[in-house]
Order: C-alpha cells, then structure tokens, then sequence
C-alpha cells in the first residue's frame, strides 16, 4: 500500500524554445508526484540499506555490565598504584571467562584472571593486561599501574538506556544492523524500496534467448533500465517486451499500476508508437506528452494513471536516450520515494579535456570521463562518443554527464563545466 500525493499542478513550457518544457521543470513535476511506500517492520537482517522509519531508542544499555576490555587481571587500582616503583604481587583467586553468569567478589589486594568481555568481579575497577604482568595464575606480578576505569567498559558507554541508538531517516547499513543487534532489536521499522515496473514495447524487440531475424533488435531496455533502477534503490520488475497492440499493452500496464510506485514504459515516447502507446494508456489516467529542453532524450512523457495515481514515464526507445532520461529524471524519483534527502546525484566542476558541441535550446547531458590530477586535486573531464546519441558502448565507459547549458553550443577544451558523477565501477 502507497500513502497518495495530490494531483500536481499542470506545467507548461518554460524554456527558451515555447514548444519545450524545462529540464528543471519535468524534474519539478516527477518528483512532486513521489510516493513513498508505507513503513514496514522487518527483521533486522533484511534491513540493510533501507531507511528507518522511527527513532529506535535503547531499551538496554551497551555494554550492560562493566566488562574486560582485553585479557588480564581485575584489580583494584588502588592496589597496583605503584607498581613499576616497586614489586606488587597479588595472589590470583579466580578466573572468570566470557559469558560468565557467576558473580565474584574482590576482596582488597586480590587479582581476578579475566578474559576480554567477562564481567567485572565486584569491587574491581580495573584490568591490568596481560602484557603487563608476568602472567602467572597463581600469584601475579604487576610490573605498570593502571589508573580507574583502566581497560575496562563501563556500563552504558556506548549507549544509555533511553538514548536514540538509530534515527528516523537514517539508511540502514552494516553499523546500523550491528547496533539495533546490540541494544536488542530484532525487528525496526523502515521504509521499504519502491517498486518500479519496467516494460518495453515494440513489435521489432526479441528477448537476448532468441536470435533477431531481418530487421528486429534485442532488447535493451528492459534490461539496462531494471540494472539502473536497481543501482537507484528500488525494488524492480522487469516486465520485458510487450508488443503495441493496445489491449495488450494497457492490461500490462493497469497490472503493474496495482503494484508499483513508478511505471516505465521504455518506447513510449517519438513517432508514431508513442502515439499509440498513449491512446492505450489514455484512458488510464492524464499522460502528457512533451518535448523537454534536453538532449538526449527530449521526447517524452510523464503522467499519473490508476487509481493510485502512480507515476508513469513514456520514454524514448533508443537505449542511450533511455538511460539519460532515467538518469536525469527517474533515478532522483525513486530517491525521493526512498526518502531520501537529497535525491540528486554529486555535481563538481571540472576541465573539459577535449571539446565539445551541443544543441542550441536544450540542455545536453552528455558521457564523459572523470579524472583527478594527482597533483593539484583538479577534476578533469574526457568527453566521450559525443558524435551520437545512440553510442550505448560509450556509457559504459562513462563515469559521468557532462551538463552543457542551453544557450550554449561549443564548448573549447580547458573550459569548466559541470558534471553529475554515475554510479562507481569495479
């Protein structure tokens, strides 16, 4: 179950070109219908790398006893004050070991052997290492002293009972497991990943088991956007190929509309079956189709259909101009639906390397790679297949876009640009 957003309000186009709509303002629109899935509680072994959805407060304290830091002796401080100035030795009454649920008491010029994590015998307050001693068991020579509290973990040092041990939005990682296991959780509630459906359409798509006759082409984008949006955070279903016979489409579509947060239809958008993807989904909820002031990727279109009003994109079938749509406008939308709080990508400036054009009117995100000189820190950016829009090799040797601005067409070598950086490989 999703909790529903308001109806956005209608956005036309604001950009240079009256025909195009702004990149900043599709990206305005896609993340004002974000849907956050309803909080779960889960075990937290299933939850690492979701975000929290309550303040977790500590019901035990961590540690819950004074404990041995490391393997030694449990004294009194107060005993071994001296030691190094002149000989002390103690006679050795006990052991106590990890996990021991027998309580002791030190009586005064006693010493205890502990083991690192055993309890602490009453009356002691320190633990003399065993490097420090001569290591025997029966009667011990300290040969360095050891002030209070000396290599001991003091009850509640790392979290008081009634502290906050993880926090409300905080993501869940293997620190985050470690101490929720700590203070006894076993279960917390968190948001669990958005779930986004990924379909492709096109009569001319065979799946990568099969071998393409005359004229058909795998499919691609199934495939690299269900990688993508996984990489985002979501939970994914890669729905594949479905063919633009419009019943068909559109019980796809309403199917996965019951069980989404987000709904990509890949070949959705351009020509002439775009168009007939939007009348099959038409009926379905508003879907608008538009032209967006960026490039690759400016034909597109974006709606809320179903009874949930869930975020539908239409987008074009060219694999490259899929993943830069996905990048730019999806991705930080599964962010937001994570509940994260900046769902945008890092952006720094860097030194174009090579030079670069783009369209006049439309703001160019275009592959590159990133590069540091290791001598003064500097970014540098090497562009990359800049010559097409359809290069997809090029991508997968891009760790970044580089972003030209609309009103610009070149852009010479040592120019700074920004770049958005992509998810790290290897």
């Amino acid at each position: 179950m999703t909790e529903p957003t308001p109806e956005p309000a209608e956005i036309t186009g604001t950009g240079q070109d009256p025909e195009f709509r702004s990149v900043a303002a599709q990206i305005a629109l896609a993340l004002d219908a974000a849907v956050r899935p309803r909080p779960v509680r889960v075990a937290i072994s299933e939850a690492q790398g979701l975000l929290c959805a309550e303040e977790v407060i500590a019901e035990h304290a961590l540690p819950g006893f004074d404990q041995a830091a490391v393997d030694g002796y449990a004294v009194r401080s107060v005993d071994v004050r001296t030691a190094g100035q002149e000989e002390i030795q103690l006679p050795v009454v006990g052991e106590i070991p990890a996990g021991s649920r027998q309580p002791r008491r030190l009586q005064p010029g006693q010493a205890v052997r502990v083991a690192t994590g055993a309890p602490l015998p009453t009356l002691a307050d320190a633990v003399v290492p065993t490097a420090y001693t001569d290591g025997h068991h029966a009667k011990v020579t300290v040969n360095r002293a050891v002030p209070s509290a000396g290599y001991v973990r003091r009850t509640g040092e790392d979290v008081q009972i009634g502290d906050v041990a993880v926090r409300k939005g905080d993501t869940i990682g293997s620190a985050q497991v470690g101490l929720l296991a700590a203070v006894g959780r076993a279960k917390v509630l968190v948001y669990p990943r958005p779930r986004v459906s990924i379909v492709s359409v096109g009569d001319e798509l065979v799946d990568v088991d099969r071998a393409p006759s005359v004229g058909q082409v795998y499919d691609v984008n199934s495939y690299a956007l269900a990688a993508a949006a996984r990489d985002a955070g979501a939970e994914v279903n890669r729905v594949g190929i479905v063919p633009t016979d419009p019943k068909r489409l559109r019980e796809v579509v309403e199917g996965r509309l019951l069980m989404s947060e987000i709904v990509v239809v890949a070949g959705g958008a351009g020509g002439s079956a775009g168009d007939e993807v939007h009348a099959a989904l038409s009926d379905l909820g508003r879907i608008d189709l538009t032209r967006v002031a960026m490039h690759p990727g400016s034909v597109q279109g974006f709606g809320r259909l179903g009874p949930d009003s869930v975020p539908t994109f239409l987008i074009p079938g060219n694999p490259m101009s899929a993943l830069v749509v996905f990048e730019v406008l999806i991705r930080p939308l599964i962010r937001a639906a994570r509940g994260t709080r900046n769902p945008h990508r890092r952006m720094v400036g860097a030194r174009l390397l090579s030079p670069i054009t783009s369209t006049k009117g439309r703001k160019g995100f275009l592959r590159g790679q990133l590069l540091r000189d290791e001598g003064n820190g500097e970014y540098l950016v090497q562009p990359l297949g800049t010559s097409g829009a359809h290069l997809l090799a090029s991508l997968a040797e891009a760790n970044c876009l580089v972003n030209v601005d609309e009103d610009l067409t070149e852009v010479a070598a040592g120019e700074q640009v920004k770049v958005t950086f992509l998810a790290q490989r290897g």
